[in-house]
């Protein structure tokens, strides 16, 4: 999948995979001491990213669309500080910080301090060979001691073409289970708030939550 694919989203506005509110799975499970900075994987202009400051944490957001993050903070009306890092255009407003760039760009000296992580959108935007090269990026580039949240959508592949693609659990367990710990923590069967896969003909759709921690 091209970076122009997203920058075309984001041009024309096709961004359904933004939810105008808090992520209410977060806010059930979200169990991450403030201390921690999170990184945030291809984090769009997601009102998460206030939420975990409004916790105390520093967020590291990191996202291809620089319209995103401009959005972003024009929304909640900061001017960011900008500065170059690198292959990033790094945006810092207050506890955030939004990195604009390739997320498989990100050192491990980038995200040294980060202790936590939450994927609502990063895993189920990329198709499959990207989702192995992703997972394996978060293990190289992580440090040791890492929790957080993961977020999915499962659903018949062949029914409608992503994104979001579908991630099911067997696939999470061998993508992340030999460095990680992973717990299923909830799962929804979503299908009927979602007019979009009932539009195409999906007939099974759920949201699975993983608290997910390094070994």
């Amino acid at each position: 999948m091209q970076p122009e694919f997203w920058h075309k989203k984001w041009a024309s506005g096709q961004i359904g995979f933004h939810l105008p509110e808090v992520n209410p799975y977060l806010q059930r499970h979200w169990a991450v001491p403030a201390a921690a900075r999170v990184l945030v994987p291809l984090c769009g202009k997601s009102l998460d990213l206030v939420w975990l400051a409004g916790r105390g944490h520093q967020v590291l957001g990191v996202e291809l669309s620089e319209k995103a993050i401009e959005d972003f903070f024009s929304e909640h009306q900061v001017q960011p500080q900008i500065s170059q890092k690198g292959a990033f255009k790094v945006y810092r407003g207050e506890a955030i910080e939004l990195w604009c760039g390739d997320f498989f760009a990100l050192t491990a000296s980038d995200v040294a301090d980060c202790t936590a992580l939450y994927d609502r959108a990063a895993l189920i935007a990329l198709p499959a060979p990207m989702r192995e090269r992703y997972a394996a990026h978060l293990q190289q580039i992580l440090p040791l001691a890492v929790q957080g949240l993961l977020i999915t959508l499962d659903y018949d592949q062949a029914q409608m073409p992503g994104p979001p693609f579908a991630v099911g659990d067997d696939e999470v367990q061998r993508l992340l289970s030999g460095a990680w710990q992973v717990q299923v923590l909830e799962e929804q069967d979503v299908l009927g708030e979602s007019w979009k896969f009932l539009q195409a003909g999906v007939t099974r759709l759920e949201e699975r939550v993983y608290r997910v921690s390094s070994l």
